[in-house]
């Protein structure tokens, strides 16, 4: 809405008061594409994922596949995690999907540099928002949503203590670049790199299997003697 009213204020003044009016229409085509741009870019299209086994990790993002490796995660976990960065184009959906269910544990915004988001250093150095969520059995997996040499503004959804659900936004990112995820080491991948994903549709991974503790043995009580 803000976007229409902003062209309708450019083009009425130019209509009524410029001549000769091939300049009006220079600017109505020139605008018209600009909206139509504008509306494709922040397309924000609802997703339903069906699927019957938690450990599922859904990818996030639309894009392509940039790293898969296993990388020194210093701002959370601060020991050796599983990579997963995924690329968003300026023509990818730039909205943001929880990519599995469980409680949210952090939700930080950082400021950065805006350098470009296919870059490695672009994980560390540029704005960047956080986000951690534990699974009901007790994993924890992080994301950061990071800005780009284009974007300048991040928007998360997800706050501090909120349930993640599949098939819901955990945020978005305005002219906006690239996804890290960061899994445990034994996670099984079913993506590589180069591969193109779609958010809330591709399984890009599985979480290993927790196995129950085991239930300490229960200490024979003492029975009480008669005298």
């Amino acid at each position: 809405m803000g976007t229409v009213l902003l062209l309708f204020i450019i083009n009425v003044p130019i209509y009524l008061f410029v001549q000769p009016h091939w300049v009006f229409a220079i600017t109505l085509v020139l605008t018209a594409v600009l909206l139509v741009f504008v509306t494709y870019f922040f397309r924000n299209p609802v997703r339903v994922l069906e699927i019957d086994d938690p450990n599922f990790i859904i990818a996030p993002a639309d894009g392509r596949v940039v790293v898969v490796e296993p990388t020194e995660e210093n701002e959370y976990f601060h020991e050796q995690k599983l990579q997963v960065s995924i690329f968003m184009s300026p023509f990818n959906v730039h909205a943001n999907w929880f990519p599995i269910e469980g409680t949210v544990l952090v939700s930080e915004h950082q400021k950065g540099r805006h350098m470009g988001a296919w870059l490695p250093k672009s994980s560390t150095d540029n704005e960047r928002s956080l986000v951690v969520i534990e699974t009901p059995n007790k994993v924890q997996i992080a994301l950061r949503q990071i800005a780009g040499a284009m974007a300048r503004r991040i928007v998360t959804y997800a706050k501090p203590g909120h349930q993640a659900h599949r098939n819901t936004h955990l945020g978005f990112i305005k002219l906006g670049s690239r996804v890290d995820m960061y899994l445990p080491l034994d996670t099984e991948m079913f993506v590589t790199v180069g591969e193109a994903v779609r958010g809330n549709e591709t399984i890009i991974g599985r979480l290993a299997d927790v196995e129950p503790k085991a239930k300490a043995a229960a200490k024979p009580k003492a029975k009480a003697k008669n005298v």
